[in-house]
């Protein structure tokens, strides 16, 4: 695993653990937007792997998409839920009369810790 990977990895874990601490302060909105931000450093860790980067959120799920969803290279749930994670993002920083909904959190910081270890067992392969 190349250095860069690893920080993307190492925040990655960081913005779990925020995002947790957040959720444990009632602040929803900021803590879908942490979780989403984990999904997605971890699919540009992975991807960074194959020598791949890129600057815009639909071109890092896109590509993760082509390289390790239709591959079957990682469970397909995966890209799914960058999928959904940006949308429920877009709800929390954008949408001021709508609050995201505590399980809804939590249930994406799970998501987030599941594909992290995930790309763990792969990277470290």
């Amino acid at each position: 695993m190349n250095e860069y990977t690893r920080k993307l990895l190492d925040k990655a874990l960081d913005t779990i653990e925020s995002a947790e601490l957040l959720l444990d302060h009632g602040k929803t909105d900021v803590a879908a937007g942490r979780s989403y931000y984990a999904l997605f450093y971890i699919a540009e860790s992975l991807l960074n792997e194959k020598g791949l980067q890129f600057s815009k959120h639909g071109d890092v799920i896109g590509a993760y998409g082509k390289e390790f969803s239709k591959t079957k290279l990682l469970d397909q749930k995966f890209h799914r839920w960058l999928i959904e994670g940006l949308d429920t993002r877009l709800i929390g920083d954008y949408h001021v009369d709508t609050k995201i909904e505590m399980d809804a959190v939590a249930n994406m910081i799970n998501q987030a810790r599941e594909f992290y270890e995930a790309a763990l067992r792969y990277l470290e392969k």
